[in-house]
């Protein structure tokens, strides 16, 4: 087996790799910038927007638009179909389809095999020699990689391009040597049926000796559960003794973080968050003292950033990476390999510094609460829900918040749908917990809750167990990178999932 003393030699071009662009990050995204403007000239979009004269950065943002998956949508379609040389000179055969969806469809982001390689897996592979760059006295290699991922499938239409979660794409196309070092069978990890998948995983992975987890936090913990059950033991370390990591992602670990913790109760245990996208690769937590993750810059994409207070005005401000400022929550925007130009990913981020440029994840641009001036972030309320639990002793499995709007009665609120694993001594403590904890987090809400003038106490709802799987299952979105919306500036998420809670 491959020592991690040789594994790091491996992986030492990566970590000056890493050091070059924390050192020289403006110099590292020019160089991201002119790569991708030379490529694309004489595509289908470059040649529209006359690449050939883009010589600086003003020259690209005057004449490129910032966009959004609605304006490249007709676009992509026709690259799904096996048109070439649109967005990208590359010929493209896979497409991740996303759980952030428009109009409850989903969207199909290009996987080119340039953002594959120099992107996705090149972020695995700096995730692996950070790890072993922090941890000199890993085991990593002495055991196996428990990775959980979606399924894919072939176009209906083109039986030649493969639609699917991005974890799929990864694992049908990631170079067989690393097949070595991961279990389970590719096979078993591409199924499609979920449930039938968890019960093959623990079949043949419970004899392993797994050292390392990767995954969403929230399918993780289902996938461990049926584990301990599928074993009858009572800790994931009775299964697994060399467990050491999970490289995590996807969803906020913070209210899964006990769990895990109750579950693996193991001093050698560690958690590194990583931000791996349908879009790309953005960020990795490089010190586990630190939440904040490290910008990477020389994965072929160039970044731009819009204040999310300016997101929906019809001109504005786009700062590139130099021009961020500390403590500012932006909406990413994003010209990258797969050729996404100026496109508006609908993450949000806050950089909690520049040297080097290091983000933590604040939600989604259209997952948030704004229905009473309150700017809730989903940050806000993860946070939020962390403090009320600790403060009350419960314990939380999934949840999501919506606005309930104004009436002749009733001044407005918000409702929490809120599934719990252990619940709080007393539910209005645990309101008034979180209502505390918000506004001690985000002014805007301690100013709309003044002495109840536009916002009352929040409203708590319990709801039954499994709510919220019956309601992924009932929208074919069991498992993979498919996540609960957190927030939701209208009802029509929690009405729906409340349309099940009797059922």
């Amino acid at each position: 087996m491959l020592s991690e003393k040789i594994a790091l030699q491996l992986f030492a071009s990566r970590l000056k790799g890493i050091a070059r662009f924390e050192q020289y990050p403006e110099v590292v995204q020019s160089e991201q910038f002119k790569y991708l403007i030379e490529k694309a000239k004489n595509t289908e979009w470059g040649r529209k927007y006359r690449y050939n004269e883009i010589h600086n950065y003003n020259d690209f943002v005057s004449r490129v638009p910032v966009s959004d998956y609605e304006d490249i949508q007709p676009y992509i379609r026709r690259m799904m179909e096996g048109e070439n040389n649109i967005l990208w000179p590359e010929k493209i055969c896979w497409f991740a389809q996303s759980s952030g969806t428009t109009n409850d469809k989903s969207k199909f982001i290009p996987v080119s095999p340039s953002c594959l390689q120099k992107c996705h897996y090149r972020g695995g592979k700096d995730v692996v020699s950070t790890y072993l760059n922090n941890v000199p006295e890993s085991k990593l290699f002495g055991g196996k990689a428990l990775v959980l991922g979606g399924s894919h499938k072939p176009m209906p239409y083109n039986k030649f391009v493969g639609k699917g979660d991005l974890s799929a794409i990864l694992i049908q196309n990631i170079n067989p040597l690393a097949n070595l070092y991961r279990t389970p069978s590719k096979k078993i990890i591409l199924m499609d049926e979920w449930e039938s998948k968890l019960e093959k995983i623990c079949k043949h992975t419970v004899n392993k000796n797994i050292t390392s987890l990767s995954g969403v936090p929230s399918w993780f913990l289902v996938l461990i559960k049926k584990a301990l059950e599928y074993t009858g033991k009572q800790y994931l370390t009775d299964i697994w003794p060399d467990l050491e990591v999970f490289f995590h992602g996807g969803v906020s670990f913070k209210p899964y973080e006990k769990q895990y913790k109750t579950l693996i109760p193991s001093p050698q245990m560690r958690y590194m968050e990583t931000y791996n996208a349908s879009e790309g690769f953005f960020s990795i937590q490089n010190d586990f003292n630190d939440p904040a993750m490290l910008l990477l810059l020389d994965y072929g994409i160039f970044f731009e950033f819009i204040p999310i207070e300016e997101l929906n005005s019809d001109n504005p401000e786009v700062y590139p990476l130099e021009a961020v400022e500390t403590g500012r929550n932006y909406a990413i925007v994003m010209s990258s390999s797969n050729g996404l130009w100026r496109y508006k990913i609908g993450d949000t981020v806050m950089f909690t510094g520049k040297k080097p440029f290091k983000i933590i994840v604040t939600g989604r641009t259209r997952n948030f609460i704004n229905a009473f001036g309150e700017e809730l972030m989903v940050d806000n309320a993860e946070r939020a829900i962390l403090k009320a639990c600790e403060k009350t002793g419960g314990k939380i499995h999934e949840y999501t918040a919506a606005p309930v709007y104004m009436s002749a009665e009733f001044k407005g609120r918000h409702q929490w749908l809120i599934e719990f694993i252990t619940l709080p001594h007393s539910m209005d403590q645990f309101a008034l917990e979180l209502d505390n904890a918000l506004k001690g987090l985000n002014t805007d809400y301690e100013a709309k809750r003044y002495k109840n003038m536009t916002l009352e106490m929040p409203e708590i709802t319990i709801a039954r167990p499994n709510l919220f799987y019956d309601w992924l299952e009932s929208r074919g979105k069991l498992g993979g990178q498919h996540k609960i919306p957190r927030l939701s500036n209208n009802r029509d998420i929690i009405d729906s999932v409340l349309s099940l809670h009797t059922t």
